[in-house]
């Protein structure tokens, strides 16, 4: 299991925040989503994903996310991280 980071750059906070709402009962088999915060203007998102596959996270965030932004998708450094769960 990896940590994949999500990060947006939002260009309809409103959809993308309900769009995301969906998702979140939607998630891929495995999945857990542990973390979700935005900049105070909306216009950045950060999202965090536990699962096996950055891949597979990708395919299903760009399903809610794509059309009100666009992400970039990274494996977390979670052997250095602050903060985040065990997985």
């Amino acid at each position: 299991m990896i940590h994949v980071m999500a990060v947006s750059t939002v260009t309809d906070n409103d959809k993308f925040q309900g769009s995301l709402k969906q998702a979140y009962a939607r998630l891929p088999k495995g999945a857990k989503w542990v973390l979700a915060v935005a900049s105070t203007d909306q216009t950045k998102a950060v999202n965090i994903f536990v699962h096996d596959s950055l891949d597979t996270v990708k395919r299903f965030f760009e399903e809610y996310a794509s059309p009100f932004g666009t992400t970039e998708y990274f494996e977390a450094d979670a052997a250095n991280a602050v903060g985040l769960p065990k997985h």
